[in-house]
């Protein structure tokens, strides 16, 4: 096939590409433009505007401004680049000869808490915050247009990992490897996550299958706490685990005292960090006719943590 990337030098850019060079022909379309193996051409959006594009067989429409963990980026930024470029991206393909589009939105774009157990395709979206809302926005333009003649894919994957990943578990990665004991541990939370090697299998079987349009989660099959990432984490870097079971009432203390005193655990942070976030893979699963992911949680995350 021939496909078009948008975002194609970013992080899950970067490893679709390496997981489809060898079957098909790939373009992309970003505002740097390195040569990169097993990229044709990567085009600028100005490109896009002037049609000067080659014809591809799909879109997989990557680009976008992720979330900012620090709440420094304006909320209009995240509507200009993830709503406003999904606009101007998706009005090409409709005009194209590309049959196949693919959208990475969030599951925050449906959620910013998990209400019950697990976060399925059935939720009624309610975002926080401007990056789930420019998110949410985006899916809703898609579905306004939704095309009788072409499949189109809305994919919303938790928390993406991988090697190359500078996210929060680069973050918590780093705490561990100072050797800081974790003092959260009577705290039991599940979260769900997304390896980058799931993601780009799931990515392959929907460019290749016939596989219904709609909106789709993407996450791992197994959840873990954060007691159990800790565990991974010293595990892959071949270290005993310090992990702390302080008194709960104690902690939260802690955090209320640590907003005014700006420090390192404040409420939020405290909420993030402890929370329930189990995302249901289910739909993906069964569109796809698969069982089971080909990479296990734990063993893609160890994956990611050896990168770092």
């Amino acid at each position: 096939m021939k496909i078009l990337i948008t975002g194609i030098h970013g992080f899950v850019g970067a490893n679709l590409v390496n997981a489809l060079k060898e079957k098909h022909i790939l373009y992309g379309l970003d505002i740097v433009a390195p040569e990169k193996d097993g990229v044709v051409k990567t085009y600028s959006w100005d490109d896009l505007g002037k049609r000067n594009i080659p014809e591809v067989d799909a879109i997989i429409h990557l680009a976008g401004k992720a979330h900012d963990t620090k709440n420094q980026s304006k909320a209009q930024v995240y509507f200009d680049i993830n709503t406003g470029l999904t606009q101007k991206i998706y009005d090409y393909f409709l005009g194209s000869s590309a049959k196949k589009f693919v959208f990475f939105s969030s599951v925050k774009a449906a959620a910013d808490q998990v209400e019950g157990d697990i976060l399925t395709e059935e939720v009624v979206p309610s975002p926080k915050g401007p990056y789930g809302e420019s998110k949410i926005k985006a899916e809703e333009y898609i579905q306004e247009k939704w095309p009788a003649d072409k499949s189109v894919y809305i994919l919303r994957p938790c928390m993406i990992h991988g090697p190359g990943n500078k996210g929060n578990l680069n973050l918590l990665y780093n705490v561990v490897k100072r050797g800081i004991p974790w003092p959260l541990g009577a705290f039991e939370n599940k979260r769900t996550f997304t390896s980058i090697d799931n993601l780009c299998y799931v990515v392959e079987g929907l460019l290749t299958k016939e596989v219904a349009s709609g909106v789709y989660h993407m996450a791992d099959d197994e959840a873990l706490s954060t007691n159990e990432l800790i565990a991974v984490i010293c595990e892959a870097m071949g270290r005993r685990a310090h992990i702390w079971h302080l008194n709960k009432k104690m902690m939260e203390m802690v955090a209320s005292a640590g907003g005014c005193l700006h420090l390192p655990l404040n409420r939020e942070r405290l909420a993030k960090l402890t929370e329930n976030y189990v995302v249901s893979n289910r739909k993906i699963k069964s569109a796809l006719e698969v069982d089971k992911m080909p990479v296990r949680a734990k063993e893609g995350l160890i994956k990611t943590i050896k990168s770092f």
